[in-house]
């Protein structure tokens, strides 16, 4: 009688868990920095609404000023808090500070629209034209 072997050698699942280690190795930093993405649209848009407010908020009082304590303002969330300077009749400057996982970041923008990104971490790049959400200082503006 002939003996039918079930199974699989110690060969075939050494190739399996070294293809399936070296797709780990691509695929986990890839979704990690597809997550932070995720995390920084948080600041943008909180930071995009803020100036559309703040130009209502302008209408109404003629200043800036105490605009970061009406309703308008951005509320601190898991990942930024938001802070405003230089407030006047004419001018602010709002900034987002990463919290928690999106420390490093820190994103502003101001009176006439212009986004900066002043703060990042390793790897990802500042600017004082756009905001940085890609690694290596890419904007997708």
């Amino acid at each position: 009688m002939k003996r039918i072997k079930n199974g699989f050698t110690l060969i075939e699942l050494m190739v399996t868990v070294a293809i399936v280690g070296i797709l780990m190795a691509v695929a986990v930093p890839a979704y990690s920095d597809y997550v932070t993405r995720g995390r920084l649209t948080e600041a943008f848009s909180s930071l995009g609404a803020a100036q559309p407010a703040a130009e209502q908020f302008w209408s109404n009082t003629r200043s800036y000023v105490n605009f970061d304590t009406s309703n308008g303002f951005p509320q601190a969330t898991p990942n930024f808090t938001y802070a405003m300077s230089g407030a006047s009749t004419s001018g602010y400057l709002i900034t987002a500070t990463g919290t928690g996982k999106a420390n490093g970041f820190v994103y502003t923008i101001d009176q006439n629209g212009n986004h900066t990104t002043t703060g990042a971490p390793t790897g990802w790049g500042t600017s004082g034209t756009c905001w940085v959400d890609h690694k290596g200082g890419a904007c997708s503006q």
